[in-house]
């Protein structure tokens, strides 16, 4: 399909809560509730490793309002839960020990917030104090103390191809460098927040901030040992999410109440509780060491990661595959030595955030990268076009690209950008002689989807007797605008404006599951079983149709909310016709889509294997100044090339790319998450004030696989701003920056190396 044929691809569409959310409107899981819900409240450990000798509750219990108190004792089934597979590690409440500051040992129901504080102040627990472990390195040594039973290694994985010492030899240039990066927190707008009733089939509901009602739904049911039609989740209008609510957080808390008192309750985390108990990025320590030969090629890539897991497994094994299987960067590579291994320590658990293990990497490999070019004088564009996966490039796990390998196309339209900047904008005298100019490139991929796993969703899209549609879809909406987008989908095959259908979204009672709205891959994933739904039912209109039209359904069209001739378009039938005639007739009204990318699991040895159905590619290109005295940065301008596949709302993609420039300039020189942070007072986050212009530039290259070509942009958008920004403050300084965040205090360190203050004669 051309864009000039299509109706709706392409073209850009308002959310259907887009309006109400520009006023204030929506109601958010943390305004739900009409004020006769009990109030939640957990006491949390505030040690971060302990054995638990006594909790005695009988002071909070007297104190006025206080309903009950829940421990251990009180849950009925299996008191773990845990994203992967059948790793559940995380206790609802803690059971002999606790692992970090944030577990909960007691849960408090109360008639008042007053009345909760009060009693989750007055349990008293006994604690045996035991060793923290606080650093991966040291939770491997023999010696260290356990903090699981299994160790404090959680999984390791390997990406072997070739021979990396043959690919070393035949090298002209060799990099080995040491890189860090911190945790971070997600800083949503909205922390974690839900409630709990039974609706009006007596069903226990939970209606909470989540980005996967489907999964809450099955770990909440095991938790409580009650069958899933005995539970519905509903995803409340959600307030952001970028991996924090994909875990489960106050949702076993409103299930264990509901359960127990048969009232409805509410819980909702303050901004400090949410600091402590919400999941963080995993901060990783990376070693990577590079080959090239005298043209620059990548010859061999051996990397060395080491992550902090934090108390929980969580997403931590999919985390860590990923970073393995991304660690040569978006490019071909013949020889390949990796190993990541995912560590426990007594921190906050780490979970998924927004690039999944690909923005740790993306800074080691693409400092790598410019090095070498700068070896070999070389600029940054040209060294990435040299060893930019192209189709039929062969990536680390040994799959083939057959198709959509964007990178090419991005880098050369960030090409005439990074030419300006170098002869126009780099050659103007900053205002004072101590403010130094650098531009960076920084390049990126990221496979759409879960990796190497089964990773399907399903969609159904119904038509009522009086022509009305509705979509039906578990895909969670956190902001990111997949609902429209699968509307836009629907909308093209049917020929009926997203704005006619009616949809339901992440509701375990009406939607079957569509998997985590997380990986970037709802758009591919979801899109392509919207796309099969609506084209099933455009098949099935059609065909009543043409029984009535007599004439073939190949001659036939839908547009404008009917079927028409395609040789006399002012013939045809309304939907509305068709479909009370196909409710009369009895004949399917509902269809359902499915769609599970083209996948195979990676061998353990190895990593080899096929980890995605597609990959997204994007290009950055970050100008800055610095004050080489000060260590003030001030970020220019950000151009951001990213291939979308094909796009199916631009507004929403240029949306996507900007948000996640701003988020990748906070990883990049503003966030850290260490101890004592405790809120938004000392945890720093870009403010509008701090973003500077962004350019993007949607490139497409069409997926054969993606609903008309799309695929995924969601963790793409902010996974290379940082490691161009780093690259940038290279060339400002003259000092090269090997640990995020890019702090005043790195800055004033690398300036110091660099002797600007004897330059300056300061």
């Amino acid at each position: 399909m051309n864009d000039n044929d299509a109706q709706f691809i392409g073209k850009n569409a308002l959310h259907p809560r887009v309006v109400e959310k520009a006023l204030g409107a929506p109601i958010f899981a943390a305004d739900l509730g009409d004020g006769n819900q009990l109030v939640l409240k957990a006491r949390r450990a505030g040690v971060h490793h302990a054995e638990i000798v006594s909790i005695d509750t009988r002071e909070a219990e007297a104190v006025p309002g206080v309903v009950r108190i829940f421990t251990s004792a009180d849950i009925p089934g299996r008191n773990a839960v845990g994203i992967i597979g059948n790793n559940k590690d995380w206790p609802i409440l803690a059971v002999g020990k606790v692992r970090s500051k944030a577990d909960a040992v007691a849960l408090v129901a109360a008639e008042t917030e007053a009345a909760a504080d009060a009693a989750v102040k007055a349990i008293r627990i006994e604690w045996k104090e035991l060793p923290a472990v606080l650093d991966p390195e040291a939770a491997l040594l023999p010696d260290a103390p356990k903090i699981h039973e299994s160790g404090n290694l959680l999984y390791t994985r390997l990406i072997k191809k070739g021979d990396v010492e043959a690919g070393f030899a035949a090298s002209c240039h060799i990099l080995e460098n040491e890189y860090e990066t911190p945790m971070i927190e997600h800083c949503y707008i909205e922390t974690e927040a839900g409630i709990g009733y039974f609706d009006e089939d007596g069903i226990m509901t939970i209606e909470v901030a989540t980005q996967n009602t489907h999964y809450d739904q099955a770990d909440i049911c095991a938790v409580l040992d009650v069958p899933e039609e005995q539970l519905r989740v509903v995803q409340a209008v959600t307030g952001g999410g970028f991996g924090g609510k994909l875990d489960i957080s106050v949702h076993g808390f409103i299930g264990l109440a509901l359960l127990h008192l048969r009232r409805p309750v509410r819980y909702f985390y303050t901004r400090e509780e949410s600091f402590l108990a919400s999941g963080k990025r995993h901060g990783m320590k990376l070693k990577l060491k590079t080959g090239v030969d005298r043209n620059g090629k990548l010859l061999a890539v051996q990397g060395r990661v080491l992550s902090d897991g934090g108390a929980y497994g969580s997403y931590g094994i999919a985390v860590v595959t990923r970073t393995g299987v991304h660690l040569t960067g978006p490019y071909e590579c013949p020889n390949v030595d990796v190993e990541v291994r995912e560590i426990y320590t007594n921190h906050p658990f780490c979970c998924a955030m927004r690039g999944f293990g690909t923005p740790q990497g993306a800074l080691a490999h693409e400092s790598q990268m410019d090095m070498h070019g700068q070896a070999l004088g070389l600029d940054p564009i040209e060294i990435r076009l040299r060893n930019a996966l192209v189709n039929g490039s062969e990536q680390a796990t040994g799959q083939i690209i057959h198709a959509s390998a964007g990178l090419t196309d991005c880098l050369k339209a960030l090409r005439p950008y990074y030419d300006e900047a170098m002869s126009v904008w780099m050659k103007e005298k900053p205002g004072r002689p101590s403010r130094k100019r650098g531009v960076g490139v920084g390049a990126m991929w990221y496979g759409c989807g879960n990796t190497a796993a089964a990773n399907p969703a399903a969609a159904h899209i119904e038509i009522d007797q009086n022509g009305q549609l509705t979509l039906y879809s578990g895909a969670a909406d956190i902001g990111q605008g997949s609902t429209i987008t699968l509307l836009q989908i629907a909308a093209e095959v049917l020929g009926v404006e997203p704005a006619k259908f009616k949809s339901v979204i992440a509701d375990t009672k009406y939607t079957e599951n569509a998997g985590a709205s997380s990986a970037s891959r709802q758009t591919y994933i979801s899109g392509n079983a919207t796309l099969q739904a609506a084209t099933l039912m455009a098949d099935a209109l059609l065909e009543r149709a043409g029984d009535q039209l007599q004439s073939p359904k190949e001659d036939l069209a839908l547009a404008g909310g009917k079927v028409t001739l395609k040789s006399n378009p002012a013939v045809g039938l309304p939907l509305a016709q068709l479909a009370g005639s196909m409710h009369t007739l009895g004949l399917p009204m509902k269809f359902r889509g499915y769609f599970d990318p083209d996948t195979t699991p990676l061998d353990p040895k190895t990593g080899q294997g096929c980890p995605y159905g597609t990959y997204a590619f994007a290009c950055q290109l970050v100008q800055l100044e610095v004050d080489v005295l000060t260590g003030e940065i001030d970020i220019h301008r950000v151009v951001a090339a990213h291939d979308v596949g094909r796009m199916i709302n631009p507004a929403n993609l240029v949306g996507q790319v900007c948000g996640g420039v701003a988020m990748g300039l906070g990883y990049g020189i503003l966030e850290e998450f260490a101890p004592g942070v405790e809120s938004l007072k000392d945890y720093h986050i870009c403010t509008s004030t701090d973003v500077p212009e962004i350019v993007p530039i949607l490139v497409e290259t069409p997926e054969p696989t993606g609903p008309f070509g799309a695929k995924g942009i969601g963790e793409p958008s902010l996974i290379p701003t940082a490691p161009a920004a780093v690259n940038a403050l290279e060339m400002a300084i003259g000092e090269r920056i090997y640990a995020l965040p890019a702090t005043l205090e790195r800055v004033m360190e690398a300036c110091q190396k660099a002797g600007w203050f004897e330059k300056l004669e300061v």
